[in-house]
């Protein structure tokens, strides 16, 4: 019996959170293994406000989705209410410029990643994760000793930075997913979270490693 056929056979659909990695992470988003992909317009410059769960047949079975609000015979019932068809076309144009773009895109975020890294490396910052496992636009790292909060407020007029992700902004408990890969307790305290695109101009390095400097 192959993978395949033990996968159809066993009804456990698998989901995939693809706000951060659509129109970026191309291959892995391809893997027939995936059921459903949640996406979000804002994250590939499209409108605000728009997103979209593609559903993908097992055969001809769609995964048994219930919807959350009732009412008309949208979406195939799945979610009623007049569609937003500015914001799904803006949506469907970001897509299709993210596929396009993609290799252009992640070329130009790659030089922007090693420009940082170098520009920082005098302060000895460690970077967290498996950098051939990290896409181009974004990097986790940090400088032991000194309070992510404290580096975020010093480097604010220059650059604008996190100690995670804007889902937990509200949390200041420490990274979950860092605890998960059984960092010391001294570097998820002083974790920075670094993003950007290909839009994203150089800012000013050697005043925000001056500033950081001083805080040691």
């Amino acid at each position: 019996m192959t993978l395949l056929s033990v996968w159809q056979i066993i009804r456990a659909y698998f989901h995939v959170d693809a706000a951060q990695g659509f129109g970026k992470d191309i291959e892995t988003l391809q893997h027939p293994r995936i059921d459903l992909i949640s996406i979000s317009g804002h994250k590939i410059y499209g409108p605000k406000g728009i997103g979209a769960l593609i559903v993908r047949r097992r055969g001809f079975r769609r995964p048994p989705l219930t919807p959350l609000l009732y009412g008309g015979g949208q979406e195939r019932g799945l979610r009623p209410g007049t569609l937003p068809v500015p914001l799904i076309v803006g949506l469907g144009v970001a897509a299709e410029l993210a596929l396009r773009e993609a290799r252009h895109r992640a070329k130009i975020c790659q030089a922007f990643r090693e420009r940082t890294l170098a520009a920082l490396a005098p302060l000895d910052p460690i970077i967290n994760g498996d950098s051939r496992r990290t896409l181009p636009h974004v990097v986790n790292l940090a400088f032991p000793g000194i309070d992510a909060e404290a580096v975020m407020v010093a480097v604010k007029d220059y650059i604008a930075i996190s100690n995670g992700s804007a889902c937990t902004s509200h949390n200041y408990e420490p990274s979950h997913v860092l605890k998960a890969m059984r960092l010391p307790d001294i570097i998820i305290q002083s974790a920075l979270r670094l993003s950007w695109c290909h839009m994203t101009p150089d800012p000013d390095w050697d005043a925000v490693v001056n500033i950081i400097r001083k805080l040691r």
